[in-house]
């Protein structure tokens, strides 16, 4: 009998142990669990956290161009976004973020960054109508030619050869010039950068855009002013490179 009488009490001690431990100080619950950071689905985390540095928080631009920037979500497809963000821009500050490349970020991740710009960012009628110049070009433009085009449309702006003026500051920068591929100059050139009051293709001479011919033309140009060796001394600087700074 006192046996029976050991053997229940200790089932209801075991009882009231277990259903006291839920409610305890301390513990843990579900709300609580770190979230795995391939988990993490949310636009505006993963934007934060990768993308923000350089592209500016809520894709407002900063080293970087803007991506709330309807006319760029416009002119470009999401396979191309998804590369880039994938695989990053080899030779540039634009590194890769998938884990394929060696990023941390899953494909569903890359999607969800993607899926979210244009959720957040995108307008319909961004181009008004317009058709943009091609987004990529295989042929190389004519530097002379471009010349003169950046002479009529950039000039005013950027200054006589291209090295800065009262509205705008210079594109022939050795150090800018060696962080941006001769694509990243074109989308510039077309999509323009306007959180800095650049416009787009169809902004620097009202009624008078630029065409696909012009851009190739003047991306050729601006890309041809890039040092062989950035970072070293300008011409009649009077430095060499041994020379203390």
């Amino acid at each position: 009998m006192r046996l029976t009488v050991t053997v229940f009490g200790l089932v209801i001690f075991a009882s009231l142990g277990v259903s006291g431990c839920g409610d305890a100080p301390g513990r843990s619950v579900a709300e609580d669990m770190p979230i795995t950071p391939s988990a993490i689905s949310d636009f505006n985390v993963l934007y934060g956290a990768n993308c923000a540095g350089c592209h500016g928080a809520d894709g407002k631009g900063g080293a970087a161009i803007a991506l709330a920037n309807p006319v760029y979500l416009a002119m470009v497809d999401d396979a191309t976004l998804r590369r880039v963000a994938s695989n990053g821009i080899q030779g540039t500050a634009m590194p890769a973020f998938a884990q394929s490349a060696g990023g941390m970020l899953t494909e569903k991740q890359i999607d969800w960054i993607v899926r979210g710009m244009r959720e957040h960012w995108s307008k319909p009628d961004a181009l008004q109508g317009a058709v943009p110049p091609p987004y990529s070009s295989a042929e190389s433009g004519d530097s002379s030619r471009g010349a003169e085009v950046y002479a009529t449309h950039c000039q005013s702006c950027h200054g006589i050869g291209g090295r800065g003026g009262e509205k705008a500051s210079s594109m022939v920068d050795g150090s800018f010039l060696a962080l941006l591929s001769d694509q990243e100059l074109r989308t510039i050139v077309i999509v323009g950068r306007p959180e800095l009051g650049a416009p787009d293709w169809r902004g620097d001479l009202p009624g008078k855009p630029l065409s696909a011919e012009d851009v190739s033309d003047v991306v050729a140009w601006i890309a041809a002013q890039r040092p062989q060796f950035p970072g070293q001394p300008y011409a009649g600087s009077g430095k060499s490179t041994g020379d203390t700074p």
